[in-house]
């Protein structure tokens, strides 16, 4: 059985498709929304446009690389989180795809959210699938979330910390084009973080399970104002983040000890950032970028769930 996952995200176009069979992504294919330089984004409007400007082009690759006639589920993001009042119109794109497909075979559509989303697929890339079955800590780390939430069986999900207000993705965006980095910037300041050398000490805002990171955007304004080169600068941002997120973590397990702490979210892409938790929470499960960053991955098992089909077993 082959179930088709869509997701239509501020930054990517995304599909993928999951066979239950062999428990495993056949194939997935994923466009980033075109941002003009020197932006921070676009407007909904105009991700909605290239999404469903992007999907027939991307329907047609996805169905050169599996046999979609065979699929018998499709799941999609309609939402950001799943939360009441979430909601932006750029998953619009995605449900009326998805909608459409589903409609014109006759399949059952799952609609899900983009959290849920990353959270299935980074627990999914750890290859322990008992980590759909039981509570875990998962913090999701992008440009619109810095959260922490404690999961049981993937799909339910308890809020337990945030940000009060920056996000890490978006101190990292914003560090990166003001450096004159494309937008998403996130690779190109890990790329300048690895060229520093130099012992970079970060300063971070925790209480409990909440973090602030404000701070962080005047601070790497500062640093560069001063003098410091990108490469410091990018050090310091992401090793903040780092660090906020072992902070962050080691209170949660002083809560919930013993519990696995997955980390998802585009931001969870950096190697330096991957490094420096690892080293500093227990039980910590990173996972490659592939599935750190917007994909359609874990909508696509997470449609396989929801219609009851999926592996017992381990990969």
């Amino acid at each position: 059985m082959l179930t088709l996952g869509i997701d239509t995200s501020n930054y990517a176009t995304s599909l993928a498709v999951f066979d239950t069979d062999a428990g495993e992504v056949v194939c997935d294919c994923k466009k980033f929304l075109p941002v003009k330089e020197g932006q921070l984004g676009l407007r909904q409007s105009d991700a909605l446009f290239h999404h469903t400007a992007a999907l027939p082009e991307m329907l047609a690759e996805l169905s050169g690389k599996a046999d979609l006639t065979k699929v018998a589920a499709v799941g999609v993001s309609a939402k950001p989180r799943p939360v009441e009042g979430s909601y932006m119109p750029c998953f619009l794109a995605g449900v009326s795809a998805a909608t459409a497909f589903a409609l014109a075979k006759g399949l059952p559509m799952v609609k899900l959210t983009h959290q849920q989303g990353h959270i299935a697929a980074a627990l999914y890339a750890t290859g322990d699938l008992t980590l759909f079955e039981r509570e875990a800590l998962v913090f999701h780390v992008s440009g619109g979330t810095t959260d922490l939430l404690l999961c049981h069986e993937a799909e339910s999900i308890t809020p337990l910390g945030t940000s009060s207000d920056l996000y890490a993705g978006q101190a990292v965006d914003r560090l990166g084009v003001k450096l004159g980095f494309p937008f998403p910037a996130g690779v190109y300041v890990s790329e300048q973080a690895a060229l520093c050398t130099e012992k970079v000490r970060p300063k971070v805002s925790v209480k409990g399970l909440t973090c602030s990171l404000s701070g962080l955007e005047n601070q790497c304004t500062k640093l560069l104002a001063e003098g410091h080169d990108a490469p410091y600068v990018c050090k310091y941002c992401l090793l903040c983040v780092g660090e906020t997120l072992v902070r962050m973590a080691n209170n949660a397990l002083a809560e919930c000890p013993g519990l696995p702490v997955v980390f998802a979210g585009g931001v969870m892409s950096s190697d330096l950032i991957r490094t420096y938790v690892t080293n500093r929470v227990p039980n910590a499960h990173f996972v490659p970028g592939k599935f750190a960053s917007d994909n359609a991955i874990g909508i696509s098992i997470l449609a396989a769930r929801e219609c009851g089909a999926w592996p017992t077993t381990s990969m």
